[in-house]
């Protein structure tokens, strides 16, 4: 067992390394050019639609409700401990590549989601759509299709299940000295009772949770950030500056070369947001609307919402107290961070955000899994896959998970390559795509003008 964890590991480690980040912000960047900025100049008009009402369109769920899903997967555990990684190794000047990386970033998801909307097909249990639909029919790779459909299955029991479950258990044992068995009883319950009821119920949960848990997280964060405003301009000037110069050792933190900030505040911030990795594209499909550009703007939000807006609150909390300076653990800096500004308050609040955090993106990756399984098999087995995954639930929650965690690493980049070369594959689709829908939406506003 230890041999196949070594080998595991070291195969993650290749699936994550230079190669791999470079093709996801490569990616981001190529689109970006193809589609002049998309990212930059229709945020306003995306912002706008996440809260409209596309009743002519087909779908299951609102464009809010499918944002929703989505974040509930991606804002997660990356936010708190993602960030303070790419601190820990990298520098404060990690924290503006993982801001370039949402920035490029923004235009992949659009891409990814313009994609699953378009090429999804209606089944017997609501919208099917994601990579594996659009890599299958509109790229013509089935079998890489359905080889992106294993790497979902498999990482939604991975990093979409235990490892969430197990992060949850063990801050609360921590923090409250709550049993695992308990944590995991909890959250198995509160998982089926959001299940049963497909990607409605999910929708209708995500679309509670979610901008409960993003507002109170941040909300506390800002009020951490106004305490100690006076160091708010030095933290911008360390991010800042140490993007293109090293930072020497100092205290008890170890420096860090410019490298080191490209590496892992690209790592982290792909980590985080997930653009390029074809997950929530899934949510996407899911939908209402009549036009997939619409959706595809609304997604992009998402990237926005979990790079440029969650993380940035993370670091400055960060970059604002002397804890990342004493070389602490990432696994407990933003912890201590926010101690030092709130004291006890402060720990309760990241262990509570952490633990919600954990259980949303557990449930946004049950509906990943889920359509996964779907593809693979059929709609009868999804009522299996639903029953598994609540099981497997307790799994996590009570278990060591070294092997788990770098086999879900793996899982999630390897969902990646077939993803990406859909997308590259497609690009002209979606670049053809936009041009139609932002000269259609030119031509109504001339009009209404006149």
């Amino acid at each position: 067992m230890e041999t196949l964890s070594q080998w595991v590991s070291t195969l993650s480690g290749w699936v994550w390394g230079p190669p791999m980040l470079i093709l996801l912000v490569g990616t981001g960047v190529y689109l970006t050019f193809i589609l002049k900025g998309l990212q930059f100049r229709a945020l306003g008009h995306a912002f706008k639609l996440v809260f409209d009402r596309d009743l002519k369109g087909h779908g299951d769920i609102s464009h809010f409700a499918a944002l929703t899903t989505a974040l509930a997967a991606t804002v997660g555990i990356g936010n708190i401990v993602g960030v303070a990684t790419a601190i820990t190794l990298g520098g404060p000047g990690a924290v503006f590549w993982m801001w370039v990386t949402g920035l490029v970033g923004m235009a992949t998801k659009y891409a990814e989601a313009l994609l699953a909307v378009k090429y999804r097909e209606q089944g017997e249990n609501g919208m099917r759509g994601g990579p594996m639909y659009y890599i299958s029919k509109g790229a013509g790779l089935p079998w890489l299709g359905w080889l992106f459909a294993v790497f979902t299955a498999c990482a939604a029991f991975g990093i979409g299940n235990m490892t969430q479950a197990n992060s949850a258990a063990a801050v609360l044992k921590e923090v409250f000295g709550m049993a695992d068995w308990l944590t995991g009883g909890i959250l198995m319950a509160l998982t089926g009772l959001v299940l049963i009821g497909g990607i409605r119920s999910i929708g209708r949960f995500t679309s509670m949770l979610v901008p409960f848990m993003i507002v109170t997280y941040l909300g506390a964060a800002l009020v951490v950030i106004a305490m100690n405003a006076s160091e708010v301009p030095e933290a911008f000037g360390l991010i800042f500056w140490h993007a293109f110069n090293p930072i020497a050792a100092g205290g008890g933190f170890a420096g860090a070369a410019v490298a080191a900030a490209i590496r892992y505040g690209v790592a982290r911030g792909v980590f985080s947001n997930e653009s390029g990795l074809g997950s929530a594209p899934i949510a996407a499909a899911a939908a209402r609307t009549g036009d997939p550009v619409k959706q595809a703007l609304v997604s992009m939000t998402q990237t926005f919402i979990d790079t440029l807006v969650v993380c940035t609150a993370t670091a400055l909390v960060i970059l604002t107290a002397d804890v990342w300076r004493e070389g602490v653990s990432a696994g407990i800096l933003t912890s201590l961070s926010f101690a030092q500004t709130l004291g006890e308050t402060g720990t309760i609040i990241v262990a509570v955000a952490t633990a919600l955090f954990a259980f949303s993106t557990l449930i946004g990756w049950s509906y990943y899994g889920e359509k996964a399984i779907e593809y693979l098999f059929n709609e009868r087995a999804i009522i299996v896959f639903r029953m598994v995954f609540v099981l497997v639930v307790m799994v996590g929650a009570t278990r060591e998970l070294s092997f788990v965690w770098n086999f879900s690493d793996l899982m999630n980049g390897l969902m990646a390559i077939p993803n990406l070369i859909g997308i590259l594959l497609l690009s002209g689709v979606v670049r053809q795509e936009s041009r139609r829908y932002f000269a259609i939406t030119a031509a109504e506003d001339r009009q209404n003008i006149t």
